[in-house]
């Protein structure tokens, strides 16, 4: 109830009206199932122009301490807000916690909901892609569920009137669905989830038309490469080489 009544009281009308948001492809949402959005990161504002412009509900993994509205009056409202719009506590610090937050994605997809992942982990540093993280290539996998590319372009902030940071104009483009049904049985085979991965980021590099840089951004953004930059990591696209061989499902026997 809340998600509706926020993207149509307030996020919709700020993102078509005030932004003046564009779509291409809405058509290629499936209309009904479990499917894994995958949308490039470049601003902060992704997460309010994709979901105002797409015609489903999306679910976003969110850190799990964002729920707990432990810190002032701020955090107690961004931890109703998210329980009231039904996102889902992400914990990345692995073990028993982590398994549950994948058990509580993996129920929304079986629910017929869409689950919407950045595969590059965090905001693109300077407007290239960057090398996409496995976990949605897992769960893409562990679910069989179908990938829907997205590519947005033109939701960096600028100065609006007055200074206030503003958007404008951006363009939410979204690719044909794609399927690995095929590697279903194999969601823990590295070499599977990063071509996986890989071919997934590369369906939408080709829909932004983005520089590729073969390198995690988090590394550009605050790590061993914050004063380099990733020129020496362009690529053409991501991945590109063969695609691995399918396994023959296990049978158990008794």
């Amino acid at each position: 109830m809340w998600y509706g009544f926020f993207k149509a009281a307030l996020f919709g009308p700020l993102v078509k009206y005030g932004f003046r948001a564009r779509i291409v492809g809405a058509e290629n949402v499936p209309v009904g199932g479990g499917a894994i959005l995958a949308s490039n990161h470049l601003g902060a504002m992704d997460s309010i122009v994709v979901p105002a412009m797409l015609p489903r509900h999306l679910t976003f993994p969110a850190k799990a301490e964002l729920f707990t509205g432990e810190h002032g009056l701020g955090s107690k409202i961004v931890a109703w807000f998210l329980k009231a719009i039904k996102m889902v506590p992400m914990d990345r610090g692995g073990g028993r916690a982590s398994a549950e937050s994948l058990g509580a994605i993996a129920k929304v997809l079986a629910e017929g909901e869409v689950v919407a992942i950045y595969p590059e982990g965090t905001r693109s540093p300077d407007g290239r892609l960057y090398k996409g993280k496995t976990g949605m290539a897992r769960m893409v996998l562990a679910n069989d569920v179908p990938v829907i590319p997205v590519g947005v372009v033109g939701t960096q902030k600028v100065k609006g009137l007055f200074g206030i940071p503003w958007i404008r104009r951006p363009l939410v483009i979204v690719g044909e669905p794609l399927r690995f049904s095929q590697y279903a049985n194999q969601p823990g085979d590295t070499r599977t989830l990063r071509w996986v991965t890989d071919e997934t980021l590369y369906a939408i590099q080709q829909l932004t038309g983005q520089e590729y840089a073969d390198v995690y951004a988090s590394r550009v953004k605050v790590g061993d490469l914050k004063d380099k930059g990733s020129d020496a990591f362009v690529l053409p696209r991501p991945g590109g080489g063969e695609a691995p061989p399918v396994q023959s499902p296990v049978v158990d026997r008794g």
